[in-house]
Parts: C-alpha cells; structure tokens; sequence
C-alpha cells in the first residue's frame, strides 16, 4: 500500500463514525480520540473477545475498581518515583520532547530549531488530582488498572476460597501524560487497558494446560531475528523463564489472530535488563507491524514477581499472604511486635488501640526503617521506644508466604489501530478507487446489512421485517434503501460488514432473499 495508508485510515475512521480526534471544536488536544458509534461496537467487540479467553475459558473473575488512585498507594507500587519519562527542553523555542525521540548519535536536537538541547530532566507522567475540599488528600489518576487488584488481594483470595492460583481481569482507562504525543492512536494520554493479574505459588509458576499446549508456536525475536518456536521449546532452552509466562504468551498471540492481526506481522520482543520495569523480573512484548510506525508494542506479559503485594503489605501493614497448609506442625521463632501502651496511649490517644492492633499484624522483618501505620489514610510514623521487637517460638500448622504475578497486560486502542490497518484493503471498480475493510465476524461492528433491492414498498416492507427480527435476537444489522444497490454494498464494505441481505422481486415469488459475502465477491 502506499506511504500515506494511515492517513486513510484515520479519514475513512472518521468519516464513517469510527475514530476521531476528541475537542475538535475547540481546536483539538494532542493525545485523545473519540470512539464513534460504530468504533465503539468494534472496540467493545476486541474487548469481549479478550474477556471471553480470559473470563469464560480460564475462568478467572472480573472486578472494576476506581481510575482515581491515592498517592500512597502509588508510592507504595514505585510510580511516584519511577513512571516518568527522559524530557529535553528547548531553550531557544521553549519545546518539551521525550529525550528518546530526538536522540541523534547520543546528542538530542531539537526538531523545530535544529540545536543541541542539553537541558535533560526527569518527569513524573501521572496525572495528578485531589481528593474532597478544604482538608485535602493528594491522588493520580491511575496508570494502570492492575494496582487496584492488588490492593483488593485479601478480599479476592478469601472469594476464591484461599487457592492458588487464581486470576483477576479488569478492563478500564489508564492515564499517561505524554510529554509530546505524536503518533495519533498510538500514543494516547487517556487510553483503554485489559489486564489480568495471576497469582501464583513462586515455588510453582507450571500451568495446568501447558502440556496440551506446549507443541504450539510463537514468533520469537532472537538475535535481531523472528523464529518460530514451540512454548514448550522455549521453556526447555530457559528463552522464557516459566511455563506460565509462555502459556500467556500463547494465549495473546491466539487474541491477536481471532482480532483479525495478521500472523506474519506479530512477534515477541524480551525486555533487556536495562529497559525492565521495576517491578518486573522478566517481560515479553507482544509488537505489531504497522506501516507507518513500524514495530509497536501492544501487549506486554510479565513475572512481576511478589513485588507490588510486598510493596503494599510493607507500606499499609495490610495482611496480603497466602497460605500453604503443612502436613504436619512446626515449630517456628518468629519476630513479633510487642507494643508499650504506657507509652503509645498517651502520645496517640483515641487512636492508640487501632495502631497497637495494626502493629501487632506487622512482619517486622518487613521494615528496615521505622515502623510507619496508616490509620484513617494517613501515614503514622510510631517512635521505636513505643514498641520492642522479640522473638518468640509459634507452632504453626500452615505457611505464609507472598503470592508471585505473572501480568499480561493489553493495549486495546493499540490493536484497535492494528485491526484498521491489517483488515484494510483497496481496489477498483469500475475505474472508481474501492475500499474494503475486511474485519472477522466477531469483530465486525455491523455483521448484515438489509436492503431492498429498489424503493418498492412491498419488497421495502419485507426487508425491514428482516432487519427488526435480526436487531430483536441481538445481531447488529443496517437498514439502508437510498442509492443504487452497488453504492449500498460498498457502504457497507467500507465499515466491514460481512453479510448483506437483499430482498428482491424473487422473495415476492418464492419467499427467498440473496445473501451476499463481502470476501467472496
């Protein structure tokens, strides 16, 4: 296809109620799109298939927690300090740019002046906000959906009936204020995420259908090259590092496919250490070929190991243990906190007996600094002369431990794109450029169109007939009875629309309709 394919895109997205640039009236905001009505459908059809796989055929469980996060929370996860992006900032025309946009043989020029930029600093790319009036709590909107699973860990392994492993879907908006976003849909401020948080023994990260599985293949990139290797293969040769991180590594690549990508332009890329995520032992990405930007990431699968539960546990005081039951007693030493109420009740008052409960709970072992508690969502440091740490023998008959996380975690306004471009053809008819999108079934936002084959009112009446039962048993269907009947088609072909029904003069005779096939005519 030729250069400016994304530009046709984007114009046929828009002018078919698909995609467009949000605020336009008021000159438009970098960074955020629109959903149409018919874009809409699509994106909430890529979202259904994603929790079909994950929801129904893993049988994980599906929660929705808020956008707006507390500031403690995000320090305790490490994106306080380090969500932030490398920016230049111009000195001559004043430009903000992420660093690695511009680096040129390790200077960074800038693109409006042509001059070296020297003034580097870090920035924080969440969006910051405030919780109530006057007596105020600081907040971000969040960055990603998976902290608000992990804080909910203790209610959602008692739901699961304390069993590992279990996991936990959650589709909702994250938020990344993007320095200078300039690749349209691809690089959003305000973007869609599907993320699934499985927890696991990390004595045991195996998977229970790998076996049946492990001969399957992905495109793995290996030295600068994609090879196509079985899961099992790769697991065997240590390529990946657990079976569990593979399997989910398989399943996106299946997503991917069953969304309409094309197979010959996926692969997975493996973090270098220096690129990893802090909280992130080892990570795959899943990239999709796009003409125009290349190689994009849209997937990423994580081990990200016990860090975000230990984080909380050790900056809340919140009980986030699993639990291994032993076959027999042991007797352990263990460190506990031993609280001093004569001299913590006088310094704490009425809230003397929620720290002394709270500290109580806490793993000392935990805390290589002073002890801090939150109570009534504030942070409490306690002085150490109003507590002494001792070690005590427990028998125990079950053991505590913190669960690891394996994390895929999807991009769906990256493979919405994707989908656009890969299903995206042209051709001519009649001398006349014709497009087609040639979206699968499941993804398709209209699946028939209904037309009669002229403005005739008995054949008219017929077909809307047709288009009510089908929009009455909940299949998206198009009436449409303006134009030649080839101009309909191709209304229909632009939009994706695999079937279309045309009711015509036979149907008055025999009872029959024509049923066309986008993709075999």
């Amino acid at each position: 296809m030729s250069k400016d394919k994304y530009d046709k895109i984007i114009s046929l997205a828009k002018r078919r109620g698909i995609l467009n640039p949000s605020f336009e009236i008021y000159g438009g905001v970098a960074g955020f799109y629109s959903y149409g009505p018919l874009g809409s459908i699509i994106k909430r059809n890529i979202e259904n298939i994603w929790r079909g796989l994950y929801l129904f055929r893993e049988g994980f469980i599906e929660i929705d927690t808020p956008t707006i996060t507390p500031y403690e929370v995000l320090k305790a996860s490490g994106h306080v300090d380090e969500f932030t992006d490398l920016t230049a900032i111009c000195d001559s025309c004043g430009r903000y740019f992420k660093a690695e946009d511009i680096e040129k043989d390790g200077k960074y020029i800038c693109p409006v002046c042509n001059r070296e930029i020297k003034n580097l600093k870090y920035t924080n790319l969440m969006f910051q906000t405030k919780i109530g009036v006057g007596d105020e709590r600081r907040a971000f909107l969040r960055p990603e959906t998976a902290q608000g699973i992990f804080t909910e860990f203790h209610n959602l392994y008692r739901f699961v009936r304390e069993k590992l492993p279990f996991g936990v879907i959650q589709i909702g908006r994250g938020y990344r204020n993007e320095i200078a976003p300039r690749q349209g849909v691809i690089r959003l401020r305000e973007f869609s995420m599907a993320e699934a948080e499985i927890f696991f023994d990390p004595e045991n990260k195996k998977h229970e259908r790998f076996e049946g599985v492990k001969d399957e293949k992905v495109p793995l990139l290996i030295k600068d090259k994609i090879e196509r290797i079985s899961v099992g293969a790769a697991v065997e040769k240590g390529i990946i590092g657990n079976e569990a991180l593979a399997y989910y590594m398989l399943l996106t690549h299946k997503f991917l496919i069953a969304c309409g990508i094309n197979g010959d332009k996926i692969r997975f890329r493996q973090h270098r250490k220096d690129e990893l995520a802090h909280y992130a032992r080892e990570c795959w990405d899943a990239e999709i070929y796009s003409d125009r930007f290349g190689w994009i990431e849209c997937v990423g699968i994580a081990d990200r190991t016990a860090y975000d539960l230990e984080s909380h546990i050790k900056h809340s005081g919140a009980d986030l243990y699993a639990i291994k039951r032993l076959e027999t007693p042991q007797e352990i030493e263990v460190e506990k906190i031993e609280v001093d109420m004569g001299k913590l009740g006088p310094l704490f008052k009425e809230k003397a007996r929620v720290i002394r409960e709270k500290l109580e709970k806490l793993d000392p072992s935990k805390f290589e600094e002073e002890i801090e508690v939150e109570v009534d969502g504030k942070k409490i440091k306690i002085p150490k002369d109003c507590y002494r740490i001792k070690r005590v023998k427990e028998k125990v008959s079950v053991e505590r431990f913190i669960p690891h996380v394996i994390e895929p975690s999807y991009g769906i306004d990256r493979i919405f794109f994707h989908v656009l471009e890969h299903n995206y053809m042209e051709t001519t008819k009649k001398g006349e450029e014709y497009r087609v999108l040639k979206l699968p079934y499941l993804i398709a936002p209209i699946k028939t169109g209904v037309f009669p084959l002229v403005s005739d009112e008995r054949l008219c009446k017929i077909a809307r007939d047709i288009h009510d039962t089908l929009r009455k048993n909940c299949i998206e269907s198009y009436y449409d009875e303006s134009g030649s009947i080839g101009r309909r088609y191709a209304r229909m072909d632009e939009i994706g629309t695999p079937y279309c029904i045309t009711v015509d003069f036979d149907t008055l005779e025999d009872n029959t309709v024509t049923i066309r096939d986008r993709d075999t005519t």
